[in-house]
């Protein structure tokens, strides 16, 4: 398949999990080859269709500021996939617990999978409100994963702000899993907050309200590209 072909694929898609699909853009990338005009334009049409991607962005972004693009997308591709914080939030979940998730997240369900002790009750923007307020209050912990994270705010699943108010005025600890990638500058996640479709596909969610936030913290460059509308 032609370099453009399969960036267009990448483009239309939906779903997937950010791992996946970083390392399917960084592979389709780096086959573009020596052109900087054709990257930037890439990059920008890939962020627009992918807008609470943090990993993606991360991608973009390392691609677009530094010397050697190619290099550092095959750099990151294996960084992303070689992510341990699923087995770090597995080791630090309390033996027996039940833990109240919104959606189904990759990182948390690869944890769970590893944890056959652990009860889940899991939550999303489509049930009854309360349905939500039950499942967060039987829950000894709510885990909420970033699909991208300012210092100060996370973008997580729709009915995420909901379940991380509800635990937090119930004194029910929330913890905010943050992998490999999605921890960008606060310029960054504003670009991608404004972006979110009206028919709401994400929820912007303090993380003020989590007692406990388990960020990787790879760092991520401001590429201004990649903040024009």
């Amino acid at each position: 398949m032609h370099p453009i072909e399969r960036l267009r694929y990448i483009a239309r898609s939906d779903g997937g999990d950010p791992r996946s699909l970083v390392a399917e853009t960084a592979s389709a990338l780096r086959a573009l080859g020596a052109d900087p005009a054709g990257l930037v334009v890439a990059c920008r049409r890939i962020i627009e269709r992918h807008p609470t991607s943090g990993p993606l962005w991360w991608l973009c972004a390392h691609m677009l500021t530094d010397t050697d693009p190619y290099a550092v997308a095959r750099r990151l591709a294996e960084e992303i996939c070689d992510d341990t914080t699923a087995d770090v939030l597995a080791d630090a979940l309390p033996v027996g617990a039940t833990v109240c998730v919104v959606g189904w997240a990759d990182l948390i369900g690869d944890a769970l999978l590893k944890r056959d002790d652990v009860g889940v009750l899991v939550v999303g923007s489509e049930d009854r409100a309360d349905f939500l307020t039950s499942s967060v209050l039987a829950a000894d912990l709510v885990l909420i994963e970033a699909l991208a994270a300012s210092p100060s705010e996370m973008l997580a699943a729709p009915g995420a702000r909901a379940a991380a108010s509800i635990a937090y005025c119930s004194e029910i600890p929330v913890w905010a899993i943050v992998g490999v990638g999605r921890r960008i500058p606060e310029v960054g996640f504003r670009a991608l907050a404004d972006r979110v479709p009206a028919e709401r596909v994400a929820d912007v969610v303090p993380l003020g309200l989590c007692s406990e936030v388990a960020p990787n913290d790879s760092d991520c460059p401001i590429a201004l590209e990649l903040t024009r509308g």
